[in-house]
């Protein structure tokens, strides 16, 4: 609940895909003795932020308009974009929506950091 709404976190298909696909990864090395690996910290981190999206879907930081992709407009017909990190300098950007019943937090993509910089236009 956030300020009195149930929270609801959705995964795209796209972050749907990369999701199982790390879940499937780690089970994997679990099953072969492997108790750390970057997959399983990413997993566990991204696990750690949809909590933290239930308790407060505002907890990353919102992308000014002009830097939203036009992707995310014309695919999911998003008004606001939001980003928070992962770890291993992962991101996972989302849209806000909602109504006076609830809150929607809908996860777009899960990106590592060179992606997320080519999605974003930014430049090194």
């Amino acid at each position: 609940m956030f300020q009195g709404k149930e929270v609801i976190v959705k995964l795209s298909e796209e972050a749907n895909e990369m999701f199982e696909e790390l879940d499937k990864l780690v089970k994997e090395e679990r099953q072969k003795g492997i108790e750390s690996s970057f997959h399983q910290t990413l997993l566990r981190s991204i696990l750690r932020v949809r909590t933290l999206l239930k308790e407060n879907p505002f907890a990353g930081d919102q992308v000014p308009k002009r830097q939203m992709p036009r992707k995310y407009s014309e695919r999911y017909d998003a008004e606001n974009i939001w980003r928070i990190e992962l770890a291993n300098r992962w991101r996972l950007v989302y849209t806000i929506t909602g109504n006076q019943i609830e809150i929607i937090t809908f996860v777009l993509d899960i990106y590592d950091h060179k992606d997320y910089d080519k999605v974003f236009g930014y430049k090194h």
